[in-house]
């Protein structure tokens, strides 16, 4: 089995950073693309940054130039930093691995939540 861990939310003011960490583990093999998700109260869950496993990226308009994402594919980790927060970007944020195991199978997993609040 595999198990996502993320952690790194927290309460931070308006035009702060936070960094987000998820660490993958278990029966892996390869882990193909990383990335973060948000879901606002109200909304459908979104895609924040996405980065594959030969490090490309891709970033949500709405945070291009103040989110990061990175991953360690020695450690199975994937980071986002969060910077320049803006209200609107307070939700619970989700990693998600697309994941080949050990017995050949592949197939999506996440982490669970980890709440970012941003005070105006």
């Amino acid at each position: 089995q595999v198990q996502l861990v993320a952690s790194g939310g927290g309460l931070v003011q308006s035009g702060g950073s936070l960094r987000l960490s998820c660490a993958a583990s278990g029966s892996i093999t390869t882990i193909f693309t990383m990335g973060w998700y948000r879901q606002a109260p109200g909304k459908q869950r979104e895609s924040v940054a996405q980065i594959t496993n030969g490090g490309h990226t891709n970033y949500a308009d709405s945070v291009k130039g103040r989110f990061t994402i990175s991953r360690d594919n020695a450690k199975n980790t994937v980071a986002l930093q969060m910077n320049s927060l803006k209200p609107e970007d307070m939700a619970l944020y989700y990693c998600n691995a697309d994941i080949l195991l050990l017995g050949g199978i592949r197939r999506d997993y996440w982490g669970q939540g980890t709440q970012v609040t941003v005070s105006s």
